[in-house]
């Protein structure tokens, strides 16, 4: 790998990240691809380590990094397996959004729970017919006293079951279509939230995927993230922040399937020669390395610049009482839909060729289960789908620009 200009703590995440993917997760991914179980034990060498809170302040128990900390580590991570490592960046996609949008109050209610992983989280947006369209929001949420019913269906929830601490997007005000939708934090264990079918999927298949079911589940006022009908504001402000995350995993994926194929390649002999010998494969080799670190770079670069503000503002946050979100309007911070866009749909696109040609250069073992590499191919499909896909990342990319060519800021430099 490049030098990248990391700190000796940002070294000491990739370092324990890695030697927790070969030594812990290495061994039994296999296992908890074929069973569908969930890693406990795995989990609890994520929460020993601190991988949970490598991105989150101080104040609230976490280890005071950002977007780069997190991204480090997941990559690391998914290089041994995407399943087992998805906890960690659900986690992250539950608490993003309370660190952007919730008071003092709600920080310090869910957020240290979170950066210890005591309690693992989820993010439910996606309903039946509800997926990119996320304004098609048919989950209803109607105040009754001081508390809010919620009712309605939610599936596709990653780490389902097991998290403890769900973001929920529910209507409070179905007249109004999206800006009626509003966000909210729900607990498990909270009466009328249960859970419906167990998906059964292609990949990460060790971590579980449920559907949710709310039965006139009350939920206080207090659990609402930002205010009523803002609810649509904070799933985008998330996702701006968010999507590198997926690009994390779908590196990592990459870079673990590259690096399984070159140890075979390395041996395997036809024609007298080694595999790796082969020109035609060489040039495989070559291509699937160049994306590589093309995507790292882009996915260090967007992660570290979208730090620059987003740690200030935590801290004046953290500092005024305030939320985040109400710090970057006061900075006047920028969004990142595009870059962020880029980066997932960049490296997730990366992901499934790259994984696609070394099933290709393996050649009838990289197509069998007992072989790592057809795994790496079956997780990567999901990072072009999931937290929106490369479909509706080009469009957003795409309004990004329109947006900026309306304001002229196209005529800028572009930097040195």
């Amino acid at each position: 790998m490049m030098d990248y200009a990391l700190t000796d703590e940002q070294k000491e995440i990739v370092r324990l990240a890695y030697e927790i993917g070969q030594k812990k997760m290495k061994p039994v991914r296999e296992h908890y691809d074929q069973t569908e179980e969930f890693p406990y034990e795995v989990v609890e060498e994520f929460k020993k380590s601190d991988l949970f809170g490598v991105y989150l302040p101080e104040a609230y128990g976490g280890l005071g990094g950002g977007n780069l900390e997190l991204v480090l580590a997941v990559e690391q991570l998914a290089r041994a397996c995407g399943g087992i490592a998805l906890c960690v960046a659900t986690s992250a996609l539950a608490a993003i959004p309370i660190m952007l949008f919730g008071t003092e109050e709600q920080r310090k209610k869910w957020i240290p729970d979170l950066a210890s992983g005591k309690k693992l989280g989820a993010f439910t947006i996606t309903e039946p017919e509800a997926g990119s369209d996320a304004t098609a929001t048919k989950a209803t949420a109607k105040l009754d006293g001081d508390t809010y019913v919620i009712n309605g269906i939610k599936n596709f929830c990653s780490t389902g079951k097991v998290a403890e601490t769900y973001v929920l997007f529910a209507s409070t005000n179905p007249t109004r279509g999206a800006r009626g939708i509003s966000a909210f934090v729900v607990e498990k264990g909270t009466p009328g939230f249960g859970f419906g079918k167990k998906e059964t999927k292609m990949g990460i298949r060790a971590s579980p995927t449920y559907e949710l079911v709310f039965q006139n589940c009350r939920v206080p006022k207090g659990n609402m993230l930002g205010k009523e009908g803002y609810g649509l504001f904070v799933a985008q402000g998330t996702f701006d922040y968010s999507r590198p995350g997926v690009g994390g995993q779908a590196l990592g994926i990459a870079q673990g399937a590259l690096d399984e194929t070159l140890a075979y390649i390395r041996v395997r002999k036809q024609f007298g020669q080694t595999i790796s010998s082969f020109q035609a494969i060489q040039h495989m080799m070559a291509d699937c390395a160049t994306q590589i670190e093309a995507a790292r770079a882009l996915l260090y670069s967007v992660a570290r610049a979208m730090d620059k503000e987003l740690k200030v503002a935590v801290q004046k946050a953290v500092q005024n009482k305030t939320t985040v979100h109400e710090e970057m309007q006061n900075m006047n911070a920028r969004r990142w839909t595009k870059e962020s866009g880029m980066v997932k749909l960049f490296c997730s696109d990366m992901a499934m060729r790259v994984t696609t040609d070394c099933v290709q250069m393996c050649g009838g073992i990289g197509y069998m289960r007992d072989f790592p590499v057809e795994k790496y191919m079956r997780d990567a499909k999901i990072t072009q789908i999931y937290e929106g896909t490369n479909q509706i990342q080009r469009n957003e990319i795409a309004m990004m620009m329109i947006k900026e060519l309306a304001s002229k800021q196209h005529l800028e430099p572009v930097p040195a």
